[in-house]
């Protein structure tokens, strides 16, 4: 089975012509009866040895952690030395099985293994190198922590450079992230606010709307999805949707325990078919799969509200699987119903529907 990351790979070592792989995706896009762009494509794993070169690459980043450990045996400090030797293992993977043998699994596992080593090599250092005590000094803490979190986006940003990995943009915007809340709750005094989640959350939803705007900068640049770019663009709407949908059901009420109101079960319901509406138009469906967890809470509460107790689980499950594999099954005509009525300048930079793919 030969992936969209094959063709493009064989377009560029001349193997087949662009025209040639045009009309193979055409030939496809026709077997299926939905533009390619529909499918959205996420390549992860080739053959089974994408699997056992990703569990021998975790193994020996385990293994570097331990070793790293042993420098400094202090089990209530974060150790540098195992963030560094995390790193340098897999910045050395990464050299023959992302760029050389190009295997998704792999590539995306050792990108996190490097960025995560980088961070916890970070932490250690500023902890031992500030013997203090952290929680007279917020300022200090969250200047180190935007600090921390700086570097960490350049260290992606170097990996990307190097690797150009689709996940590794959606890392850096998340360290990059970090880093703006950090230093704007230092500035605002954290040690004065009453409530943190009162800044944090709003803070998080802006930044997950900055992310998704990011994303659709990406995604406007492929709109045929055969490029890199729509790879990159697939994670960071995986990374903004969750930041998007966590605030606004927060502030429904949802987050707060199982007391879910009638007004806000059905405020549920409401945002999730506006984000399944948006998520139609631009062709994504990370927005539905991240509020997936609110749905289900709050159709289970309207469920026992209304007197099935009993079978309140099973009805949400079939109502919400129906909704989800009525979606699959026919989401191109229900996305051209979506993308039609909207004005002609934003469908140019939206994917194809099928009328506009004939």
């Amino acid at each position: 089975m030969y992936t969209e990351d094959d063709l493009r790979n064989a377009v560029a070592s001349g193997a087949i012509s662009a025209e040639a792989a045009n009309a193979l995706r055409n030939s496809a896009r026709g077997s299926r009866q939905a533009p390619a762009s529909d499918e959205e494509h996420f390549r992860l794993i080739n053959s089974f040895n994408d699997i056992f070169v990703t569990i021998a690459a975790i193994l020996l980043m385990v293994a570097m952690a331990g070793i790293g450990q042993a420098f400094t045996p202090n089990l209530d400090r974060p150790p540098p030395v195992s963030g560094l030797l995390i790193a340098a293992a897999a910045w050395a993977m990464a050299e023959y099985f992302t760029r050389q043998r190009r295997m998704a699994l792999p590539s995306i596992v050792l990108l996190i293994g490097f960025v995560g080593g980088v961070f916890e090599m970070l932490i250690g250092t500023v902890v031992m190198t500030f013997q203090t005590n952290f929680d007279q000094n917020p300022v200090l803490v969250g200047s180190l922590i935007a600090g921390v979190c700086a570097a960490t986006a350049g260290a992606a940003w170097l990996h990307w450079r190097r690797f150009m990995v689709p996940i590794t943009v959606a890392v850096g915007a998340a360290a990059l992230a970090g880093m703006t809340i950090s230093i704007i709750i230092t500035l605002l005094g954290p040690a004065t606010i009453d409530n943190p989640q009162r800044v944090l959350i709003p803070l998080i939803f802006i930044a997950g709307l900055a992310i998704f705007a990011v994303a659709m900068r990406w995604d406007i640049s492929d709109l045929d999805r055969q490029t890199r770019r729509s790879d990159v663009a697939f994670w960071l709407h995986l990374l903004a949707a969750p930041m998007i949908a966590h605030p606004l059901f927060h502030w429904l009420g949802v987050t707060q325990g199982d007391n879910i109101g009638l007004s806000a079960a059905l405020g549920v319901l409401v945002v999730y078919i506006a984000m399944g509406m948006i998520a139609l138009a631009i062709d994504r469906r990370a927005l539905l799969v991240s509020a997936l967890a609110y749905v289900l809470a709050a159709l289970t509460f309207l469920f026992d509200r209304f007197g099935a107790v009993e079978l309140n689980v099973a009805l949400t499950a079939l109502v919400i699987g129906s909704a989800l594999l009525t979606l699959s099954a026919f989401w191109s005509p229900i996305r051209r119903m979506v993308v039609q009525p909207l004005p002609g300048a934003v469908q140019m930079r939206l994917p194809s529907t099928m009328m506009q793919a004939a």
